[in-house]
């Protein structure tokens, strides 16, 4: 297969895939290596292709019918697993997490978490790494996807009971 066949045939996986992709798993598939994936996506996403990579992997997000909010978060690296359930037991998902560098301005890392089983799998992946939100003295923002207002609601209490969601400093 020619390369930019390749190309063309990992992008419609990703079209088709309901779940993150891993460079790994396309790299098998494909018969090359993980770099070459990696490059391929490279050239897919310089000429166009809206492909996002989470910690699980390559993703094309579709669009949603649910609602798309924020939430301002402070916490300390061992809030992570307790903030990330709260808003997934809400039956919500977190897609990104957002800091304010003050080199780069914002910087924003995917997510795409929406159970438990995906908090626990992005926790193992963060081990012996230093969330972004050190960055920034724990405060950060989470892109929500809530199915209505009431989980978004949900959300927010039970961060507020844990004293995790941030409202700035008096």
């Amino acid at each position: 297969m020619r390369a930019e066949e390749r190309r063309q045939a990992i992008l419609e996986h990703l079209r088709q895939s309901s779940r993150p992709v891993s460079a790994g798993f396309l790299a098998e598939r494909f018969s090359v290596s993980r770099q070459a994936v990696v490059g391929d996506v490279a050239l897919l996403r310089a000429s166009g292709a809206d492909i996002s990579a989470t910690p699980r992997g390559y993703v094309i997000l579709k669009p949603s019918q649910d609602l798309v909010r924020r939430v301002a978060c402070r916490h300390d690296a061992a809030g992570m697993e307790a903030e990330l359930c709260a808003v997934v037991d809400q039956g919500c998902s977190v897609l990104d997490v957002i800091v304010e560098h003050p080199v780069y301005g914002q910087l924003t890392g995917p997510l795409q978490l929406s159970s438990r089983y995906d908090v626990g799998q992005f926790l193992s992946r963060c081990a012996g790494a230093r969330p972004l939100s050190d960055l920034t003295g724990g405060i950060h923002l989470h892109t929500l996807s809530c199915p209505d207002e009431d989980a978004f609601c949900r959300v927010r209490e039970a961060l507020g009971a844990m004293g995790i969601l941030w409202e700035g400093e008096e």
